[in-house]
């Protein structure tokens, strides 16, 4: 990204000082306005602050891809501690909350189809080991 300074972009800094020989005090140039150079640089620093916001909400491929990744990656964490809990003979309730909060987070799509189907397998354990943990823990009727 490149900044020009405001010189470039159409906005000159008001010339508003002059110094007279042998003056103590300064006075002020009547051609500028203050209030039009100090608007022109709010409006300024407004259009920057919205090109910075723009800049910073935009995700390239490779972030959006290792976001998506860390999720599945995260998924699998849970699905591994939730088979040693089993394992162990206890089923934690915080392990099958967090399982319930990733496998919303895993709806989402990356946009890339390979990835998209790795993590829609990783869904479908995770719903499916929820179901059977629920399905344990409801009383018969």
């Amino acid at each position: 990204m490149r900044i020009l300074p405001a010189v470039q972009n159409g906005v000159t800094a008001a010339r508003g000082t002059r110094r007279a020989s042998g003056a103590t005090g300064f006075t002020l140039d009547g051609t500028a306005s203050p209030e039009t150079a100090a608007a022109a640089g709010a409006a300024l620093g407004i259009h920057s602050l919205d090109a910075l916001m723009a800049l910073q909400g935009m995700e390239d491929a490779s972030e959006r891809r290792r976001r998506f990744s860390r999720r599945g990656n995260t998924a699998l964490d849970l699905l591994d501690t939730l088979k040693v809990e089993i394992l162990e003979g206890r089923i934690g309730l915080e392990t099958l909350r967090r399982l319930e909060v990733t496998l919303k987070g895993l709806v989402e799509r990356s946009g890339e189809p390979g990835l998209d189907e790795v993590l829609d397998a990783i869904g479908l354990r995770v719903a499916v080991e929820l179901a059977k943990r629920t399905a344990a823990a409801a009383p018969a009727a």
